[in-house]
Parts: structure tokens; C-alpha cells; sequence
């Protein structure tokens, strides 16, 4: 598999989305990318482990990837490795819980609201 650097060498120079996928045992992250030249579509998948993911951030290849890096570290806590600023989307969210992931209990009595 080719970096993401490799691929935007390619002309893979348009980061359309990352997001992740939780099967239970294991965690995805995809990056899609898209090439404006050929018109084509990527989708680079590296698998992280569910205990402690971590990936390193790609933000010195595509500076759009600050949000959606965000919302990772956010919603499926999945630590970026390499980012300087940590700070939250929601303001008034907790940041400790993962909505997006299988092992979220929604309705928990012990959940914090802020």
C-alpha cells in the first residue's frame, strides 16, 4: 500500500473525507481521496486496534484533514498522534466518551451531561 504522501505525489491532491469504522474487534480509518485529473476515486484503510488507537495525523499532506481528525479523536476515540491543537468541536461536549463506537451504551446512567 502507498502513502498518502505517495498518492498525492500521484495527483491524489484532494481529500474529500476521513472517517472511521468500528467492526468490535477492530477499528478502520479511511481516507478518500480524489484525483481531479483522472477523476478518480481512493480509499487508503488502515486498521488500528480497538484498546488503544492511535494514527498519526496527515495534516502536512492535506490541511483539510484538521476537522475531520478532530472529529476522529471526538467521536471514536482514536488518538492523533502528532497534532498540536486538541481542542474539542462541541464545546460543551464531555470528550470522553465515543458516541460512534460499538462499545457507547447510550442511556447510561453513569453518561455525563454538561
Amino acid at each position: 500500500m502507498k502513502t498518502l504522501e505517495g498518492k498525492k505525489r500521484e495527483g491524489y491532491s484532494y481529500l474529500k473525507k476521513i472517517t472511521a469504522v468500528d467492526y468490535g474487534d477492530r477499528l478502520e480509518v479511511l481516507y478518500i481521496i480524489y484525483n481531479p485529473t483522472s477523476h478518480a476515486n481512493e480509499v487508503v484503510m488502515v486498521k488500528l486496534e480497538t484498546a488503544k488507537p492511535e494514527i498519526n495525523t496527515v495534516m502536512h499532506v492535506y490541511k483539510a484533514a484538521d476537522w475531520y481528525e478532530r472529529e476522529l479523536a471526538e467521536m471514536f476515540a482514536i488518538e492523533i498522534k502528532g497534532r498540536k491543537v486538541k481542542k474539542l468541536l462541541l464545546d460543551k461536549w464531555n470528550g470522553v466518551d465515543a458516541p460512534l463506537r460499538k462499545s457507547f451504551t447510550w442511556g447510561d446512567p453513569n453518561y455525563r451531561k454538561v
